[in-house]
């Protein structure tokens, strides 16, 4: 990494492998889970929204809007496009109106918080995710997708073994 800009893409990238691996497999039923709080629909329309937030914030037209949230898979792509759409913009040479620093203390470190949340409530609604070695997977710059095997190739670890 030579930049401040490529470090921070690389966060992002690294938000969006955590919440596919945090996502990926979890019954339809996870979304209305309400055991402990907001449910994971709900969680996730608000990650949706703080990258909408950032891409304004980032354009120098702050604005906030609380989504409604939609039906769970509808969910995970607007949360994935809006992070896309975020990242598209930091590639694009524009002038960034907000400090990096203050994009990742508010809507990114949020947004990693949330995704611990999700991973969590998965092991609560009896769906856990497998565990992992996140220092060897696959996480590159613009890789922000859902889809299976993006962003990055899974290196799983069993309950047993240790990273």
């Amino acid at each position: 990494m030579n930049s401040d800009r490529e470090l921070f893409r690389h966060t992002l990238a690294t938000l969006a492998y955590r919440a596919a691996r945090a996502l990926e497999d979890a019954p339809e039923t996870f979304a209305t889970f309400d055991e402990a709080g907001r449910q994971p629909t709900q969680i996730l329309a608000h990650m949706g929204d703080l990258f909408d937030w950032a891409l304004s914030m980032a354009e120098g037209k702050q604005r906030w809007h609380n989504s409604q949230p939609l039906p769970w898979p509808e969910e995970q792509l607007r949360f994935f496009a809006a992070l896309e759409a975020f990242d598209a913009y930091l590639t694009s040479g524009e002038r960034i109106h907000a400090p990096l620093e203050r994009l990742f203390q508010g809507p990114v470190a949020d947004a990693l918080t949330h995704v611990g949340q999700l991973a969590m409530l998965r092991r609560l609604a009896g769906c856990p995710i497998r565990g992992e070695n996140y220092y060897v997977a696959e996480i590159s710059l613009g890789r922000l997708g859902a889809q299976p095997g993006c962003p990055g190739k899974a290196v799983r670890i069993g309950p047993d073994r240790q990273p």
